[in-house]
Parts: C-alpha cells; structure tokens; sequence
C-alpha cells in the first residue's frame, strides 16, 4: 500500500477523532462483498481490544516498531505502559491523529525504506504483514525486518488463512492452484464522498508465513489462533 495524496484512512481517522464518532469506512474487495467498519474500531481502548491483540502486547519486549499503527492504540497503550514505542504509518492523516493523541514518536514512513534505528520488537497487528501484499513479497519483507531488528529481536504478527471462503458445502476445498496465493487481495477504502485506491494486501496462512520465515532466518511459533482461522505468531531471529 503505498502513500497518496489520496489519504482516505486517514481522512476517516480525521473525521473521527475530530468529533464524527458515527464515521464509517467503506470497504470493497475483489473477494468479497462491500463491508462498512466503523472507524471507532481503530480507536478501541485496551478494554475494547480482541483477546489476539492484548495477548500480543504482553508479547512485546524493549523498544517497539508499531508498524502501520493507524489510528495508534496500540502504540498508546504501550507508551502508557513505559514501553518505549516508535509508530509508523503511511497515511498522513493516521500520523496526524497519532501525534494529537499524544504518541511522542510518530513517523510518516514506509516500512520497506526505514533506515536507521533498531528495535526489539516489531509489532504488525490488525494483520499488519499485510504491507507486503503479495506471498512474493515475504523474502523482501523479512530482510527488511533484519535490518530493523536487534540481535535477539522479534516479530509479533496476526493474520487470517482465508482458506475458509473455499470450502464446499462438502468440506471439501476448491483452489485454482495454477492461480494466485488465496490470501492475496484487493481492498479499496472510501470513506463519505472520498474514493480511495485499490491497493494489495496480503493475509498468510500460518505454515506459509512460517516456510518463508524459516528460509530467511527466523524461528516461528503459533502463539494463539481463535476458531476462525485467525492467528498469532512470534518470530524470532535464530542465533
């Protein structure tokens, strides 16, 4: 996904925070119909959050990269914690709205060209690591993440295997294998009047992620997973 003048998140973060507390995005797919998510949902207090999330945070250890923080809640709840948190986004209203929710360390910045610092943990939740948008992506997205990460650092993800949405009535599966990866997508964001656009974005199924992390130098290990296909996973950079 990269950065627009085009910033429909970010004018929905906007419009939110600045006092439209009904605001919702619309949301479209090449996989499935047209969802509204309200936009209060990237706002939630750690009270609000899904169990995946708050079990995440425990997770995180030293100094933090919330990679595609949005409207920043996680980051927040870190930094009120004593954590010592930088958050990322793309989007200019997302780094607007960070910074006047009193996040110290806020940056307009892509993950993929970073330079610079090194953290402990890079945090991608809300399916983060879909950034890399596409499975051919993986290799580049996890030597990027070496030159982010301290010696023992790790990686704290959530993502979806979408292999649900291909199942039969049977159980059975039906996978167009000559095609591409199920779990790459296309979402466009409209918020109001405003018509964003299409970019990719990739949910990864856990033996996946864990195939391409291994050949790139990382340990994985599951540390959650919900009845519906959602997950969490540490990864670690092996010695």
């Amino acid at each position: 996904m990269k950065a627009t003048a085009n910033d429909t998140y970010g004018e929905g973060l906007l419009a939110y925070w600045e006092g439209k507390k009904n605001a919702v995005f619309t949301v479209e797919s090449d996989i499935a119909e047209t969802e509204k998510w309200p936009v209060s949902t990237f706002f939630r207090s750690y009270r609000n959050m899904p169990e995946i999330e708050q079990k995440a945070l425990s997770h995180v250890q030293g100094t933090v990269l919330d990679i595609g923080a949005g409207a920043g809640s996680h980051a927040l709840w870190l930094q009120q914690q004593g954590s010592d948190v930088t958050a990322i986004d793309i989007s200019t209203g997302a780094v607007e709205v960070m910074q006047q929710r009193g996040i110290k360390k806020v940056l307009r910045q892509d993950f993929f060209t970073f330079r610079g610092e090194k953290f402990d943990t890079l945090l991608m939740l809300m399916n983060g690591i879909g950034i890399t948008g596409q499975i051919k992506n993986l290799p580049h997205f996890f030597e990027q993440a070496k030159q982010l990460l301290n010696p023992e650092g790790k990686i704290i993800l959530d993502s979806s295997d979408l292999i649900y949405l291909f199942e039969e009535e049977d159980g059975s599966v039906l996978l167009d294998l000559n095609g591409e990866y199920y779990g790459e997508l296309e979402y466009t964001f409209n918020f109001g009047k405003s018509k964003g656009e299409p970019f990719k974005w990739l949910f990864v199924d856990f033996d996946t992620l864990c195939e391409y992390a291994e050949k790139s130098g990382f340990a994985c290990q599951k540390l959650f997973e919900d009845d519906h296909y959602l997950y969490l996973a540490e990864l670690t950079l092996k010695p």
